[in-house]
């Protein structure tokens, strides 16, 4: 557990600093807001709403935080094992339960089409002889239940973080394909961890509209045993995630 604590203490470090950037932009915003003019609002009583619903488009950008065994340099022929970033999509729908004039919950389920490569170069005598890439491809039902802290808003705009605890269920993942004519890297089905990010609130005429950036971290090792090379070399993959997102509601 102590070990697990430790490999994710400079994500958390990174979010940290990042939330307190955020929450003072929140502070001078409400500051601010009191000494501004007032303009005509845009939806006046849209955040009186217990519930409302909208849906998200996004851009992701995955990977893996890739551990190697202890062992890694003893491996006859294998030099380095390295996670590559690859890119993808989502779409998803958004449930929001107005807490307070402040805090929201949101259950925000999607769909997330995600890519990531492992490279293995290989050596011979100390000289690198070729690099073998596998491409793993998931297609994710994510079930993400946020909450959302608000700034007071300013005229027709809001500034918010946001952050919680996602499950994540692989549609394609081959965790239990028998397959030995070829060798892949088998993935574990299910996936969890905590989801951070900060955005804007934008009140237009009809609807509001939210860009949003998101980091997920992936607490389960996903990584199956398996006797060859490519899954052996490992000790564990976790996923990690950078979501750009449009939402509509």
């Amino acid at each position: 557990m102590n070990q697990s604590i430790n490999k994710i203490s400079p994500s958390l470090s990174r979010i940290i600093t990042m939330l307190l950037l955020v929450v003072v932009t929140l502070a001078l915003s409400s500051t601010e807001s009191r000494a501004q003019r007032q303009k005509v609002k845009n939806l006046p009583k849209y955040d009186q709403q217990k519930i409302h619903f909208g849906f998200l488009l996004g851009l992701n950008t995955s990977t893996f935080k890739l551990t190697r065994i202890p062992e890694f340099n003893q491996i006859d022929s294998l030099y380095v094992a390295e996670a590559v970033k690859q890119s993808g999509f989502n779409l998803g729908i958004i449930a929001n339960l107005r807490l307070s004039e402040n805090f929201d919950l949101r259950f925000v389920p999607d769909l997330a089409f995600s890519g990531r490569n492992v490279d293995y170069t290989f050596y011979d005598n100390g000289t690198p002889v070729g690099t073998t890439t596998k491409e793993i491809e998931s297609t994710y039902l994510q079930f993400p239940l946020l909450v959302k802290f608000k700034s007071n808003r300013v005229n027709n705009y809001r500034v918010y973080v946001i952050g919680g605890f996602k499950y994540s269920l692989d549609m394609v993942s081959q965790a239990k394909v028998e397959n030995k004519d070829k060798e892949f890297v088998k993935l574990k089905r299910q996936d969890y961890g905590y989801e951070i990010g900060f955005g804007f609130d934008f009140y237009l005429e009809r609807f509001k509209f939210s860009p949003e950036i998101k980091m997920y971290n992936g607490l389960n090792n996903l990584l199956v045993d398996d006797p060859k090379i490519f899954s052996s070399s490992l000790e564990s993959l976790r996923s990690k995630t950078f979501l750009i997102s449009f939402t509509f509601e």
